[in-house]
């Protein structure tokens, strides 16, 4: 298969499954287990995004200035902080870390 149809597959399919969830009836939808897994899901998804994004450069792994800066928003949502304060802590550390000669 080439890439192309690879991508349309996938269009495809996620479109499918878009369409599924208008179709589920109300009861389905309502049940606490599917509530739990569309949070759970949610979560999963973000985190996953969040660690490539921080952790990742093409193939390869690149451990640098961003992960000091995850860790530290990661620290400051752990002691409940507000949102502001996340980001100006993770750009904090990111800057101490670029100080200190990490790329």
């Amino acid at each position: 298969m080439t890439l192309t149809m690879w991508v349309v597959l996938s269009a495809v399919t996620a479109y499918a499954i878009k369409v599924s969830g208008y179709l589920l009836p109300q009861s389905v939808l309502d049940r606490p287990p599917v509530h739990e897994l569309a949070g759970t899901l949610t979560v999963g998804l973000l985190a996953s995004l969040t660690t490539m994004n921080t952790v990742a450069s093409g193939q390869a792994l690149a451990l640098d200035s961003r992960l000091l800066a995850l860790a530290a928003g990661a620290i400051a949502l752990k002691l409940r902080s507000p949102y502001i304060v996340v980001v100006i802590a993770g750009a904090a550390a990111s800057a101490i870390g670029r100080r200190l000669g990490l790329p």
